[in-house]
């Protein structure tokens, strides 16, 4: 934390800061508290409250303090700053570049695979990332309770014999309290053939003081539990996130990186191998590296399919095994996950059936 950050803020202080409640009720979520957070305006002015409008913005009081303002291409700024390129950048591109919304047997349950199923279980996160590929959600409102959302999806889990593993995301899990998460994590667990769970979470990222004693014993209650959660740039690995990863490793969770492949924040080898150590570092494992989608509001970030090999051989030449990612593109409907690197024949032919997910996509050798 930049020291006394906290008293930007009324009823700042050194105990507040460490709650995560006051973290979320002081997020900046409008232009004017984000100039007075920051003590300057953002690039654009009052114009992008019109974008605000279409892609709302939320960025915790932690993750402001880690920000540079004075430089305009700070790559956490980039991350949660809105940008107009969001909208400029948005023709030809979709709002669900995945067919989620298609492969969902009841709502909010995405099933792409036979054995596992994704549970959104919100809409809301702490800090809405910009490049998120569910910003489309953003402006949704949640419909009826918890219990009431949750309910079909508990029921088509415990229906379907075959679903072995059930992935909790959103938006946040943990943008939910204790008592909330146990409920959901206890509903799925209690199916006899669910045998794994897996949180999506970007909270040690944005929010570290999320992960309190208290949730981690209700996370070792429901092992095997694995957590995921995304380090996009060395500069989000600060001394708050190690130890919420920690305290997460020593519930006997492990935990992993995904990592996006973001045009002018990570897509530097220089950039990626300090990430990449910086991870293997907290024990974190890098897991994926996905390539951008061609989400509405996204394309901005995406970089060349040819880039990311490149960057990747480089990787493989200056990291250890145990630090280097999988380079992925999550293609839509039951294709999944496709390993970009090494790029093989079957992976080509793979690909050009997808040619318009990728920018200046060409017959690859």
């Amino acid at each position: 934390m930049r020291k006394k950050f906290f008293s930007r803020f009324p009823d700042g202080s050194s105990r507040n800061w460490q709650d995560w409640r006051w973290q979320l009720r002081r997020r900046a979520t409008s232009l004017p508290a984000l100039t007075r957070i920051l003590e300057t305006p953002p690039r654009g002015g009052k114009p992008l409250e019109r974008l605000i409008s279409r892609y709302p913005m939320a960025v915790t009081p932690y993750y402001l303090s880690l920000l540079n303002p004075d430089d305009e291409n700070d790559p956490l700024s980039v991350q949660c700053v809105p940008d107009f390129r969001e909208l400029s950048f948005s023709a030809g591109l979709t709002d669900d570049p995945l067919g989620e919304d298609l492969s969902m047997p009841v709502p909010n349950l995405i099933q792409r695979y036979p054995d596992r199923v994704l549970a959104i279980v919100t809409h809301r996160c702490a800090t809405y990332c910009r490049h998120c590929n569910r910003k489309r959600f953003w402006r949704v409102p949640e419909a009826g309770s918890l219990k009431s959302r949750l309910a079909p999806m508990v029921r088509f889990v415990s229906e379907t014999p075959r679903v072995r593993e059930v992935i909790l995301s959103g938006g946040d899990p943990l943008m939910f309290d204790d008592a909330s998460l146990e409920m959901i994590l206890s509903s799925f667990a209690s199916i006899p053939h669910v045998e794994v769970l897996r949180i999506g979470s970007r909270a040690p990222v944005v929010l570290p003081m999320r992960i309190t004693g208290n949730l981690c014993r209700i996370l070792k209650r429901h092992r095997p539990l694995w957590f995921n959660t995304q380090f996009n740039h060395p500069a989000e690995i600060t001394p708050d996130a190690a130890r919420a990863c920690n305290r997460i490793q020593e519930a006997g969770i492990p935990v992993s990186n995904q990592s996006v492949l973001l045009q002018g924040v990570n897509d530097s080898p220089e950039v990626m191998q300090s990430l990449l150590n910086g991870l293997q570092k907290i024990s974190v494992r890098p897991y994926y590296l996905f390539h951008c989608e061609p989400a509405r509001g996204c394309g901005h970030f995406r970089t060349d399919i040819r880039k990311g090999l490149k960057l990747m051989e480089k990787l493989r030449q200056r990291c250890s095994g145990l630090a280097l990612p999988q380079y992925v593109a999550d293609l839509p409907g039951q294709e999944g996950k496709v390993p970009l690197w090494p790029l093989s024949r079957p992976i080509q032919n793979a690909l050009r059936k997808h040619q318009d997910f990728f920018d200046n996509f060409e017959e690859l050798d």
